[in-house]
């Protein structure tokens, strides 16, 4: 990672005068302005960021003008970032360490961070947060005082941030940084999914519903597990020779079924239906479309999208008894941050997982809401912003 190094003896313990892109109203352009970082206390760490990229998951809270959304609040939450500072009883981080924050807290101490079972943290139950999880207070105050709240434990929207270390995790300096982010949520929910949650085997056959960021992270997890036949599920047919790029081998345009359902199309192309399948959206809809697409008997149906609040889904006893399939969430992919990680940079340092192609643009952080307009129009993929280039 080429940043270069920075003295960070005269800043360490004091607060830190710098950029943020705040949202200050729903829906509204980011304000650039000047805000006041604190010191992190115990159990925290100060990162400065060096580029974030831009994921859905902003845009939604960015738009939602009822709780989980508040404001004035510095989003964003893929980034990489070197340590400036840390609080006390903070141990395996230095100043200058290259350094993921990433929303889903990985404490290394309770029975679920203990267990390669599950990567859903006990002692920081992950939720919307909005404000620091051991003391529940701000960070970030802005010129008049007033404090701003923070984003899933992350807040990089800001030339430098405070994170619990227990969302922290060290990697290799080799990756480079516009590579590196796109591992904080994203890339890594969809590879995930593949490789972690529903261990899709060599040979295998995977229906992905959507084709946004998320869902060709599937599709490069299933390719790396071996899957022989992956196919994409969009409405939008220029989606299929994208999805090329990642592993897709076939294509299923939802609103082109004629009077067959699209479940009964992926049945009918897979000779009974997918071993796996991701709904990838957020639809109550799609999950039972693909629940319905998954093969009796050991069909697996993994949820990545995010539905709106109070959605329901609603199955017979009758299809779950005689169906035999299992249905399971993925958060963040089924990784472990601290141990997971890791691996997927190696996997792209050995030229196995492919993070450029997900990359379509890069921007300067003060044209971070053009990044905004490229997402919302369907443009980029990934578009990486720079806090200082």
């Amino acid at each position: 990672m080429s940043e270069k190094v920075v003295d960070f003896s005269k800043t360490s313990g004091k607060p830190i005068r710098c950029r943020a892109a705040v949202a200050r109203e729903a829906g509204e352009p980011l304000v650039i302005e000047e805000v006041i970082v604190a010191p992190p206390k115990s159990g925290e760490v100060r990162i400065k960021i060096i580029c974030t990229s831009l994921c859905f998951s902003d845009v939604t809270f960015w738009r939602l003008k009822v709780p989980p959304a508040y404001f004035p609040r510095i989003l964003g939450h893929e980034a990489v970032g070197v340590v400036e500072s840390v609080g006390e009883d903070v141990h395996g981080l230095t100043p200058g360490d290259t350094v993921l924050p990433i929303f889903l807290p990985d404490c290394g101490e309770c029975t679920d961070c203990q267990s390669k079972k599950s990567n859903l943290c006990s002692k920081f139950p992950f939720h919307v947060a909005s404000l620091m999880p051991r003391d529940g207070t701000s960070r970030f105050t802005d010129l008049k005082g007033e404090a701003l709240y923070h984003f899933i434990y992350v807040s990089s929207f800001s030339e430098y941030t405070v994170v619990d270390v227990a969302s922290v995790t060290k990697i290799d300096p080799a990756i480079p940084p516009n590579r590196a982010c796109l591992l904080s949520c994203g890339v890594s929910t969809g590879v995930g999914a593949a490789w972690k949650t529903a261990n899709v085997e060599p040979g295998s056959t995977v229906a992905i519903f959507g084709l946004g960021a998320i869902g060709l992270g599937v599709a490069e997890g299933a390719r790396l597990c071996g899957a022989t036949k992956i196919i994409g599920v969009d409405v939008n047919p220029d989606k299929y020779e994208l999805g090329k790029k990642f592993g897709v081998t076939d294509f299923v345009n939802s609103k082109d079924c004629g009077d067959k359902s699209v479940s009964q199309v992926i049945r009918e192309m897979t000779d009974g239906g997918a071993d796996y399948c991701f709904e990838c959206v957020g639809l109550a809809s799609l999950v039972h479309e693909a629940y319905a697409s998954c093969r009796k008997g050991w069909g697996k149906t993994v949820v990545l999208g995010v539905d709106k609040p109070g959605s329901q889904l609603n199955f017979s006893s009758f299809e779950v008894l005689h169906s035999g399939k299992s249905l399971m969430g993925s958060l963040y992919g089924g990784l472990k941050p601290k141990s997971d990680i890791p691996i997927l940079i190696q996997r792209y340092l050995d030229k196995e997982l492919e993070l450029d192609k997900f990359v379509t643009h890069e921007v300067n952080f003060e044209d971070i809401n053009k990044a905004f307009d490229l997402l919302l129009e369907g443009k980029s993929l990934r578009c990486v912003i720079w806090m200082d280039k």
